[in-house]
């Protein structure tokens, strides 16, 4: 019996009835094929099954044909914390990944690890996406040591003047103004802001920093007397929400730094018999799925989760391949639910 040879691109080229060069182009991902030539590659390819070897494909251009994703976790008291927005990423980042012909490494990662040395061998990946929030000062260093060794990475966070690499972030401060601007408008007077609004934290400050000069302008101000650390978690915002009731003060919203301290808070707010929104307006920021179903609504501010990965794959791999690539900000926009429905009487 004759042993059954393996396909090969030249026979791909012939059952579609083009060249290898533009097999080659088909199963690279690359833009310039057109669809119906694709499809009819894509057809051949699946009738003589035939399967890329990535191997020899990695010996030819040097490269793994693999994108690694690092996820930090943020830690918590059960270590089972993962924010819901950065998943939202995670899986615009699959989906980015598999559209440009990319394998996908996610390790989940704590910001005290030596994660910068981990991957200084770049066959392990043609290079890294950064996703998750921690106290920028502790890390700086190890972004710094990337740069130094030539890594190529991108990471989702606050675009800044200074920082090492290129960041994909949201326009934090535009989104605090449209948040001051909406408390603002319901005639909301005392506003609280639970978050982390310092340097180590610089995509909460600048939602902090915006939220401000909204305000300002409405002749009104931010008191640091309502304001309470939090980081990203629900019992964050529950914690820091109970601090700001026993502060005495009197305020009439509460800005979260995130989603999930504004559904912490609510709770917290709730258990104080302040109802939301007639006592207390509270708007949140990210848009995480939950947003829309917690009890009320909550008012947030969105950050385009689609698009950040989308952002994150192509920019990553315009490093990979030695072209120009540049930092993005990307909008924020506004959501009125019912946490911040009605105006103060």
């Amino acid at each position: 019996m004759r042993k059954r040879t393996k396909a090969t691109s030249i026979d791909i080229a012939h059952r579609a009835g083009v060249s290898q060069a533009t097999v080659s182009r088909v199963l690279r991902g690359s833009p310039l094929v057109n669809a119906e030539t694709r499809r009819r590659v894509e057809e051949a390819v699946r009738a003589l099954n035939y399967k890329v070897d990535r191997h020899a494909s990695s010996l030819r251009t040097q490269r793994s044909g693999t994108l690694a994703l690092l996820l930090f976790e943020e830690p918590t008291p059960d270590h089972a914390h993962i924010n819901p927005f950065f998943l939202s990423i995670l899986g615009s980042v699959t989906r980015a990944c598999a559209r440009h012909g990319q394998d996908l490494l996610v390790s989940f990662q704590q910001l005290s690890d030596d994660w910068h040395a981990d991957y200084e061998d770049s066959m392990k990946a043609d290079g890294l996406i950064l996703l998750g929030y921690g106290d920028y000062r502790l890390y700086r260093d190890k972004l710094d040591a990337l740069v130094a060794q030539g890594t190529r990475f991108v990471r989702w966070g606050a675009v800044q003047p200074d920082q090492p690499g290129i960041s994909i972030g949201c326009d934090n401060a535009h989104g605090g103004r449209l948040v001051g601007e909406h408390l603002a408008a319901l005639g909301r007077r005392r506003v609280a802001f639970l978050g982390s609004a310092s340097r180590g934290y610089p995509e909460f400050l600048d939602r902090y920093r915006g939220c401000e000069a909204a305000l300002q302008v409405a002749g009104l101000a931010l008191d640091p007397a309502l304001q309470v650390d939090a980081d990203s978690s629900e019992e964050a915002g529950y914690t820091a929400a109970m601090a700001l009731v026993e502060r005495g003060q009197p305020f009439d919203a509460v800005f979260a730094a995130s989603d999930l301290i504004a559904i912490g808070a609510i709770r917290a707010l709730a258990e104080k018999g302040l109802r939301v929104p007639e006592d207390v307006a509270v708007v949140g920021f990210d848009d995480i799925p939950t947003a829309r179903f917690t009890n009320p609504s909550l008012t947030t501010v969105v950050q385009d989760t689609a698009r950040a990965g989308e952002l994150l794959v192509e920019t990553l791999l315009k490093l990979v391949k030695g072209e120009a690539a540049e930092s993005v900000t990307l909008p924020a926009q506004l959501v009125v639910r019912r946490s911040s429905g009605a105006a103060a009487g």
